[in-house]
């Protein structure tokens, strides 16, 4: 049974939080619009909120934070995703070198790494720290460890990054393992770095030789010369709301319909069975457009 909200939308994909934790401060961090979170989700719970996800026809998963990365059980709650249901992560990439490997093994598919600049001063600038060679040293050994196609999330921050986006282009080109995925900011911190996106896909629209539009958020994958790239615009676009397929799921348990917006979670903490089944559907009930 596949869950529909009012809009005929169905949610095939879910992404959970698995701690607030990190091990970076980027200066634009919304932490998933989680303020004050309480205590991280159990493996066991994360594991039940799969089983349910999975019966509701939810065939992929990404696990987030914070760092996921952090928790020591990382590598537990990625076998517990079901059968038939693709896990993918997004990490900083500073522990990815010490976990590609065993992520594999357990059954993950790729990885999303967080990557806004290829200038150790600009990268330092955005994090907070110099570990630039640690990200760099984790997305190799994801590509050897076959967790590809890695997609670099980059956040454009006006005045800091935007300048670096033809260098990343330059440092994916020829590397079908790589694609840039440029990141729109979000308004929910006091960071004011906003770039306009709309002027960058039309430019990278007239640069590129094929345009694949994709399933996910209804958003276009630009092909240029040997290098992938896909612009994420969730603010003030309401193609990207009209195509939302996703659930998300905070790090202190609550289903978060819709992206942003922070005033209809539900709360599934210690749910299980039925009970938490019947949250899922009333969750997916309050899905609406939040741009239409």
């Amino acid at each position: 049974m596949v869950l529909k909200d009012a809009y005929n939308r169905p949610v095939s994909n879910i992404r959970i939080s698995l701690t607030p934790r990190c091990n970076l401060s980027c200066i634009y961090c919304h932490r998933e619009g989680e303020d004050h979170p309480d205590a991280e989700l159990s493996k066991e719970q994360v594991a039940e909120i799969l089983r349910v996800a999975a019966k509701f026809g939810i065939r992929s998963v990404k696990f987030t934070g914070g760092e996921p990365l952090l928790r020591n059980d990382i590598i537990d709650i990625v076998r517990s995703v079901p059968p038939g249901m693709e896990s993918s992560m997004t990490t900083n990439g500073i522990f990815l070198a010490k976990y590609a490997q065993d992520l594999k093994a357990a059954g993950m598919k790729r990885v999303n790494v967080s990557i806004d600049s290829i200038n150790p001063e600009t990268y330092k600038k955005i994090t907070g720290f110099d570990k630039l060679d640690k990200v760099l040293e984790g997305m190799k050994a994801g590509i050897e460890a076959g967790l590809t196609p890695i997609k670099i999330n980059m956040v454009v921050l006006e005045g800091i990054n935007d300048h670096e986006i033809d260098d990343f282009l330059a440092y994916i080109r020829g590397n079908r393992n790589l694609v840039l995925q440029l990141i729109e900011l979000m308004d929910f911190n006091s960071c004011e770095h906003h770039t306009k996106l709309d002027g960058l896909e039309s430019s990278l629209a007239s640069r590129s030789k094929q345009i694949i539009t994709r399933r996910m958020h209804h958003r276009k994958k630009y092909c240029l010369d040997g290098a992938e790239v896909e612009v994420v615009r969730p603010r003030h676009n309401s193609e990207f709301c009209t195509f939302c397929n996703r659930l998300r799921v905070t790090s202190d348990g609550k289903l978060k319909p819709c992206l942003l917006r922070t005033d209809n979670h539900v709360d599934i903490r210690g749910k299980s069975g039925e009970e938490l089944e019947e949250l899922f559907r009333y969750a997916v009930s309050l899905r609406e457009p939040f741009y239409k």
